[in-house]
């Protein structure tokens, strides 16, 4: 929410909030706000909260009643129908986690880590009816750290983008930020993400393996299986050198410093797991209380 903590904190008026409807969460399954519902309604803003712009008209009149000169948009999720693009004079401007035209679509910043980008940023994107095909404003760029997990680069892009967004407002406002259409070499996509890709295929290399945790930290966290329950994995990293020793699965060693598994090329070093039910741990502290020397970790 740093972009709207900035917005409400600078002269500009924001008019209103639009996020989406309060969903179901935890084990009772109760309705919860989002983050920015409960960060709008802090800073005393309206709040909307239609299910579908698309479909619902009277949404739609709504915003317009609201006679916005821009709307600005981040991570909602939904792609805006041409009737509320056409709404604002100054367009619609989308704070997009990525360099375009790298990573367009729901999952930028996993995409980014899974592919082992050396570098990520932020893009001031005009919305078309395109999916992340505007034309781009102003861009910045941050390095991937090696141990960059997706929940360290969201909150870092996070702050990012809403400094960009506070430093090209005025122009953008009064019609002289100059947008620039995207190439369309190296354009590609990143598709939503879905329990089902955090499942550890151990044959993977060891490399492939650091990235795949690390790009799902926080959400959905990668899984593996031991003796059938889900062990959740929240850090690892790879280990230099080594020939294959076991076949990839195998805890080849465990203990105070983590949990060495066999991969298909290389160790992984476990370094933060969770047991279903538990609580995360240090895997080393996990190892004192399991035997897990010569283990298949995915059965």
């Amino acid at each position: 929410m740093p972009a709207l903590q900035r917005l409400a904190a600078s002269t500009q008026q924001v008019v209103a909030v639009l996020t989406q409807p309060d969903r179901p969460a935890g084990r009772g399954r109760q309705l919860q706000a989002s983050p920015v519902k409960a960060c709008a309604l802090s800073l005393g803003l309206p709040v909307l909260q239609p299910e579908s712009l698309r479909r619902d008209a009277a949404a739609r009149e709504a915003l317009r009643g609201l006679a916005p000169d821009l709307i600005v948009v981040v991570a909602y999720g939904l792609l805006l129908p041409r009737e509320v693009l056409e709404i604002p004079p100054r367009g619609c401007l989308n704070i997009h986690a990525s360099l375009l035209p790298r990573w367009r679509g729901a999952a930028p910043i996993q995409a980014a880590v899974l592919a082992g980008d050396a570098q990520t940023g932020v893009a001031l994107m005009r919305l078309d009816e395109g999916l992340d095909t505007g034309p781009v404003a102003a861009m910045r760029a941050i390095d991937i750290g090696p141990a960059d997990t997706a929940g360290d680069l969201h909150d870092r892009l996070a702050l990012l983008g809403a400094e960009l967004l506070m430093t090209q407002l005025a122009s953008i406002l009064d019609g002289s930020a100059r947008f620039v259409a995207q190439p369309a070499a190296g354009a590609t996509h990143a598709g939503k993400i879905s329990k089902a890709d955090a499942v550890i295929d151990w044959r993977e290399s060891a490399v492939v393996l650091d990235r795949r945790i690390r790009a799902y930290n926080p959400w959905p966290v990668a899984e593996t299986r031991l003796d059938g329950a889900q062990l959740r994995c929240w850090l690892a990293r790879p280990l230099p050198g080594g020939e294959r020793a076991a076949p990839p699965g195998t805890v080849l060693a465990a203990g105070p410093e983590g949990i060495d598994v066999q991969t298909g090329d290389g160790l992984l070093r476990l370094l933060s797991v969770q047991l279903a039910g538990r609580q995360r741990i240090a895997a080393g502290q996990f190892a004192n209380g399991v035997a897990l020397g010569g283990r298949v970790l995915g059965a």
